[in-house]
């Protein structure tokens, strides 16, 4: 099976209006030109001041998720919205990923377990634990795009958790990010084919860029890409609000595991 899988790229904003007329506008792009998986980076809700990000935070089955849950059914995708503020009783919102179906049924939903608290000398000091309750469960889900493992951003930097993904079947590992620019220049690219390449995955990577309205506190990389299972960079965003599109093939995938079978040979 092959198809055409896209990834989205956002310059996220406190305005939160602005960030879904944006998204849905992209969406639509990469499904006119044929993808039929769309993915969207962490924070494609809001990505500005954490205060206001309780405030506005919502359920699984609020208005947004709707929204996008009607958009997959009306364009006829398998729909991966990177994450968004989900309210979840507690004072900190979790930063949740949904998968929707061409249905617009929601398959599953993945609370970012490891949360970026950080402290780069001359850099970015970052706590996100302090606004945001982690998740604690691997999510690892069958779709119409092959069996997908879910994962936010930092959670990129912890191979185990991509390797128990592989482990229970992963063909495809999704890493919706707002990766700093500090760490992300040199970081980015190396992680992500070394997740493809050690579990051979294709890996989408939906990303935000440039400057947000968060008081100064971040910049993201961008560079927003797919990654085949052999570690080759198949498509990338540049700089600025787009999309990257690019064909995913499972049967490859198969022959490539078959051949060389990493996966069979993990002994730790």
């Amino acid at each position: 099976m092959s198809f055409l899988a896209a990834c989205v790229q956002l310059q996220g904003s406190s305005n939160v209006g602005r960030n879904a007329h944006t998204a849905e506008a992209l969406i639509r792009k990469a499904a006119a030109r044929g993808a039929t998986l769309v993915c969207t980076p962490e924070a494609t809700d809001y990505l500005g001041p954490h205060t206001d990000k309780v405030r506005l935070a919502e359920a699984i089955d609020g208005p947004r998720a709707q929204g996008w849950s009607a958009l997959a059914k009306e364009l006829q995708i398998t729909l991966l919205i990177g994450s968004f503020a989900e309210a979840t009783g507690d004072a900190r919102p979790a930063n949740t990923s949904l998968l929707f179906a061409p249905s617009g049924a929601l398959l599953a939903h993945y609370r970012k377990v490891h949360l970026f608290d950080v402290d780069v000398p001359g850099g970015v000091r970052f706590l996100e634990s302090k606004t945001t309750t982690a998740g604690e469960e691997l999510v690892n889900v069958a779709s119409p795009a092959g069996q997908i493992g879910l994962s936010i951003c930092y959670d990129l930097r912890f191979p185990g958790l991509y390797q128990a993904l592989a482990k229970q079947g992963a063909q495809l590992l999704t890493v919706p990010s707002a990766f700093t620019l500090m760490t992300g220049k040199d970081h980015w690219h190396a992680l992500l084919r070394a997740r493809a390449i050690e579990n051979q995955c294709y890996v989408l990577a939906p990303g935000q860029w440039g400057h947000h309205d968060d008081g100064g506190l971040r910049e993201s990389y961008g560079r927003s890409c797919i990654i085949g299972p052999w570690g080759q960079v198949l498509a990338e965003c540049p700089d600025g609000e787009g999309i990257c599109v690019a064909e995913i093939d499972l049967e490859a995938q198969a022959a490539l595991r078959a051949r060389m079978p990493v996966l069979e040979h993990r002994r730790y």
